[in-house]
């Protein structure tokens, strides 16, 4: 058995071709996975840790800072065929939380080249029309969400080669469904105690199942009066 981090969740870099157990979408080799009792593998995205990011060992004050500020926490773990067992590779932290760490560790050149490299490679994710199609069509369906709040959708749904909802085909064609689930997801981990509840041990249905009146009601207050209302269950 994998070694267990206390209170933490864990990722593992796959060494065999994978297929997550819920979209059922093959994740090929060296893929971040979850492992989730019957299902087996699951992708970050299905596993609800896709808005993580990741932070790799070797700078201890950082790492220390990044997990202090993160609700929700996760060791990410590599099999090492030498030594024969599982090896710490990171954590995945919040976005916001990293970077607060950052602002407090930036006297430290490292953690400033870091940040600088984690901007650019966000940027090369990015498809910018796109994400400003995406984004005017969150505002479209949802004109009462906070100002801004599309952008931080968009950007988080559309970033390349992740696996988010914003790359499929409906959101591709800006399907009011597909926009739903990735505005759900932002609501489920910015607005209620889901990460809370993740970082306590629920599982993951029992935790959507406890906050999904709360991201309900939210997304509904967002909504226009006319706009398209999909199917509760979904949240």
């Amino acid at each position: 058995m994998p070694p267990r981090e206390k209170s933490e969740l864990q990722v593992f870099i796959s060494s065999r071709d994978s297929t997550c157990g819920e979209c059922h979408e093959a994740l090929g080799r060296r893929s971040w996975i979850t492992l989730c009792g019957e299902k087996g593998a699951l992708c970050l995205a299905c596993a609800d840790l896709d808005h993580l990011v990741f932070l790799p060992a070797g700078d201890m004050a950082l790492t220390r800072r990044a997990r202090q500020h993160s609700t929700l926490c996760a060791v990410v773990l590599k099999w090492s065929r030498v030594r024969k067992r599982y090896e710490r590779q990171g954590f995945l932290v919040e976005e916001a939380a990293l970077d607060q760490a950052e602002e407090e560790c930036l006297n430290d050149a490292d953690a400033r080249a870091r940040r600088r490299e984690r901007v650019a490679e966000r940027r090369a994710e990015l498809d910018g029309e796109y994400v400003a199609r995406f984004a005017g069509r969150v505002r479209e369906l949802y004109p009462h969400a906070p100002p801004g709040r599309e952008h931080e959708i968009a950007e988080h749904a559309c970033r390349k080669y992740s696996g988010r909802v914003g790359r499929s085909a409906g959101a591709r064609a800006l399907d009011p469904d597909a926009v739903y689930l990735a505005v759900a997801a932002h609501v489920r981990h910015s607005e209620t105690t889901y990460d809370k509840l993740l970082a306590a041990g629920w599982a993951r249905h029992d935790a959507r199942d406890q906050v999904n009146g709360r991201v309900q009601e939210i997304l509904h207050s967002w909504e226009g009066e006319a706009e398209h209302h999909p199917a509760t269950g979904a949240g």
